[in-house]
C-alpha cells in the first residue's frame, strides 16, 4: 500500500487507543515506513473521549498532525459524535456495533462491527478491544506486517498476557475477514 493511512483512533479514556495508536506507529517503523503518532483526551483521563492519530507513509510525511483522516475508528458513542464527522469522501470508518452513526456522515466504506463484543465473548476480557481493534484495520489495509504488529504489541503488554493479545488480535483478522 502506497497511499497514506491518516488514522483516527477515538474511545473512551481506559480502552487502550493511546496505546494502539503507539503500537502502530510502532510497527511501521519496524516496516521501514515514516509514522507519527499523536494523542488527546477529553477533560477525564479514565472515562472521558480520547483520540489517538497515526500517519504512516512510505514516503516523507508533510505534516504532522492528521488534518482530514481517510481512516476512523471509534469505541463508543460519544468518541464517535464527536471526532468521526471529519473524513475523506473515498474514507472508511469502523464503529463498534453499539455505536449509531451520526446523522450526515459519509465515508466511501463504513463498517459496523462487534469489536469490543469479540473481546469480551470471544477472548474474555473487554480491556483488549483495542488490540481486536488493531488487528481488524490492519486486516483491513495491510499498512503494517502482522509480524511487525505482533512483536510491537508484545513489546508493549504487560509481561503475563502475551496469549490473550495473541488471540485479541487473531480475532480482529478474523473480523477483517468478515466484513
Amino acid at each position: 500500500m502506497s497511499k497514506q493511512l491518516e488514522l483516527r483512533l477515538s474511545g473512551s479514556g481506559g480502552q487502550g487507543l493511546i496505546t494502539a495508536g503507539i503500537i502502530l506507529a510502532e510497527a511501521a517503523l519496524k516496516d521501514n515506513k515514516n509514522a507519527i503518532q499523536t494523542q488527546s483526551y477529553g477533560p477525564e483521563a479514565r472515562g472521558g473521549a480520547s483520540k489517538a492519530e497515526v500517519i504512516i507513509s512510505e514516503t516523507s510525511i508533510d505534516f504532522p498532525k492528521v488534518t482530514l483522516p481517510n481512516m476512523t475508528l471509534a469505541l463508543t458513542q460519544i468518541a464517535s459524535d464527536k471526532y468521526i464527522k471529519d473524513i475523506t469522501e473515498d474514507g472508511t470508518i469502523i464503529i463498534d456495533d453499539s455505536i449509531t452513526l451520526p446523522a450526515g456522515v459519509t465515508a466511501k466504506n463504513v463498517y459496523k462491527v462487534p469489536i469490543i463484543k469479540t473481546a469480551i465473548n470471544e477472548v474474555g476480557k473487554e480491556i483488549v478491544a483495542n488490540i481486536v481493534a488493531l488487528g481488524l484495520i490492519v486486516g483491513l489495509t495491510g499498512i503494517v506486517s502482522r509480524e511487525s504488529l505482533e512483536a510491537a504489541i508484545m513489546a508493549r503488554i504487560p509481561k503475563g498476557t502475551e496469549d490473550l493479545n495473541r488471540l485479541a488480535l487473531e480475532k480482529g483478522y478474523e473480523l477483517a475477514k468478515q466484513v
